[in-house]
């Protein structure tokens, strides 16, 4: 094998002007599929981290209310009419068993209960329609980091608090140590304290949230004792669905995940990685065909040497690793200056670029693609290899 090394990076010296130019193609390759990956990878976790910034990973509700029909009797046909039923606020039967169960599964980080409904804030004479969500603050900032999204007062739930949304504070004009009323229908009002103001970062949710302790909500929406709504997170937040799966058949209640509730996203993030995966098929192909090519005319320009050393006693299974290993070493050091040249770009993006989001660099993206890069010389490599491999010595020599 040391023949081969010796052989495979002669014929590299040899041919200087061609390898720098199949390397410099590699490279910005490379470059680009490390770039690009990088990239939308950054992206699609930035996109995520927003989306989930604001609500739980999976939403554990009661199951829908249905009509019951009573089967008719034995050889009548029996024709229905039926309205879908109308959906009441009410609460999760036996909630505190089914919390405490979902706190031993091993794919859940955090369970929180909470009760919420509608209801109307008033201050004066401007009125604002808004949905009242009772939490236990200890479980709730594990679900979601209220107390960071805090932009006045603190986050103090609990004897006549509240926490209310800064575009809700706007529309009514008030602010932290301010009185405000809330009309819950059945459940009657309640004049409550603003005691913090948070900011989520969505409008609609900054509009209508008003955050209290789950026993004042309870007690303005009728709903004693109940828990409405159970907020869960789970460790792998692609496998959001298979965990509301198994908490659906587990409990028997109805399980929603993220990736249920925003189909829109997951298939803008599935579009995105089909993208980037076409982009770095193409450049692969771009790159193996460079090599192949180059390999080729190094085979034709180098017939009279091939013919000397297979003369000289070099066997085609010798003659074909040379070959094979100068489109490994191509590959390999194009992949090394194009995974550095594209983690270099990421540098400057995060640094110098417009600050929009946060490209993570992952040591496994460098790795995987000099291991592409390399199969990918290699492969290229084959067919030049074995006509070299092939030629006979003597009419090498004589063609030469």
């Amino acid at each position: 094998m040391w023949i081969e090394w010796t052989l495979a990076v002669r014929f590299l010296r040899e041919g200087r002007i061609q390898s720098a130019l199949i390397l410099v193609g590699i490279a910005v390759g490379v470059a680009v599929i490390v770039f690009l990956t990088a990239l939308i990878t950054g992206l699609q976790y930035n996109i995520i981290d927003r989306t989930l910034g604001t609500q739980a990973h999976i939403r554990v509700l009661p199951p829908d209310e249905v009509n019951r029909v009573f089967p008719p009797s034995a050889g009548v046909v029996q024709l229905i009419l039926e309205t879908p039923r109308a959906q009441r606020l009410r609460s999760i039967n036996n909630w505190q068993q089914v919390r405490d169960a979902l706190d031993l599964l091993p794919d859940v980080t955090a369970v929180s209960p909470v009760v919420s409904g509608p209801a109307l804030a008033r201050r004066g004479e401007a009125v604002e329609s808004v949905a009242l969500v009772g939490i236990d603050v200890a479980r709730y900032t594990r679900i979601l980091p209220l107390r960071d999204d805090i932009i006045a007062g603190q986050l103090r739930v609990g004897a006549g608090d509240a926490v209310i949304g800064s575009q809700l504070a706007h529309d009514l004009g008030v602010g932290v140590g301010d009185k405000l009323r809330l009309d819950a229908g059945q459940g009657g009002g309640s004049v409550v304290n603003i005691a913090g103001i948070f900011e989520l970062g969505v409008r609609e949710l900054d509009a209508r949230y008003v955050y209290l302790d789950m026993k004042q909500t309870q007690s303005l929406l009728d709903l004693p004792g109940a828990a409405t709504v159970i907020d869960v997170t789970v460790r792998d937040i692609f496998a959001a669905d298979t965990v509301a799966a198994r908490i659906a058949r587990l409990t028997g209640l109805k399980a929603e995940s993220w990736i249920e509730t925003n189909g829109q996203l997951m298939n803008a993030l599935k579009s995105q990685s089909l993208s980037t995966q076409m982009i770095s098929f193409f450049v692969a192909v771009s790159v193996a065909l460079g090599i192949a090519s180059v390999l080729f005319v190094s085979v034709i320009q180098r017939t009279r040497e091939v013919g000397i050393l297979r003369a000289m006693g070099i066997t085609r299974r010798q003659m074909l690793w040379v070959f094979l290993i100068q489109g490994g070493l191509f590959g390999l050091a194009g992949s090394l200056i194009g995974g550095l040249s594209g983690y270099g770009m990421v540098w400057l993006f995060n640094n110098l670029g417009p600050g929009l989001f946060y490209i993570p660099l992952n040591p496994i993206l460098l790795l995987a693609a000099s291991v592409l890069a390399t199969l990918t010389g290699i492969i290229s490599a084959a067919i030049p290899a074995r006509r070299a491999a092939r030629m006979d010595p003597v009419q090498a020599i004589r063609n030469a």
